[in-house]
């Protein structure tokens, strides 16, 4: 396994941006090309801190404050009461662990979200909050390779589908700017 491979695999795969990354993959890579230091990833926290070091053989440090605090995991819960369906939070979910329909409400699928945090600020109702799911355990004795693994998948598949829709919109776009010419 390359570098950023083991890496990629160390880190808990929340998707949350808190790094300063994108996702998991390119923190993972910054790391590897010394681009990023090691205590950037608040949901791996001090226990990811050490992984890296051990992979990396950069010295352990605490986890850097401006990427957030290591906390106990927490689920997306979402007001039924008060969602207007605007999909906004859907968009956001790393992992598709939100689902609903436009102008219909919206429910989170607990087993698959990562409590990344990323639908709270699209949301434009504030129907959603943070509830813990282990008060007494933060960073990796929160989570488990298998949470880890899950959200991985489950991350790469929505990547995939979302650059599948991208290509056949160029493509439906390209054909009636042809079939334009063409009738020209």
């Amino acid at each position: 396994m390359s570098l950023v491979e083991r890496i990629f695999d160390a880190l808990p795969q929340t998707q949350c941006t808190r790094c300063g990354y994108p996702d998991c993959l390119h923190y993972a890579q910054a790391v590897a090309n010394e681009e990023a230091a090691i205590n950037q990833c608040p949901p791996g926290g001090a226990e990811g801190i050490d992984r890296l070091a051990a992979i990396t053989g950069k010295p352990v440090t605490p986890l850097n404050p401006d990427n957030g605090l290591e906390a106990p995991r927490k689920l997306a819960v979402i007001d039924e009461n008060w969602c207007i369906g605007c999909t906004l939070c859907i968009d956001a979910c790393p992992t598709d662990a939100i689902v609903g329909s436009n102008k219909r409400m919206h429910t989170v699928i607990e087993p698959y979200c990562t409590g990344c945090e990323l639908c709270i600020p699209v949301c434009p109702v504030d129907c959603i909050a943070l509830e813990p799911v282990a008060a007494n355990r933060t960073g990796w004795q929160a989570w488990s390779q298998d949470l880890a693994n899950m959200a991985r998948s489950r991350y790469e598949s929505k990547t995939a589908r979302l650059a599948r829709l991208q290509k056949e919109e160029e493509q439906r776009l390209e054909a009636l700017a042809n079939s334009r010419k063409a009738g020209s």
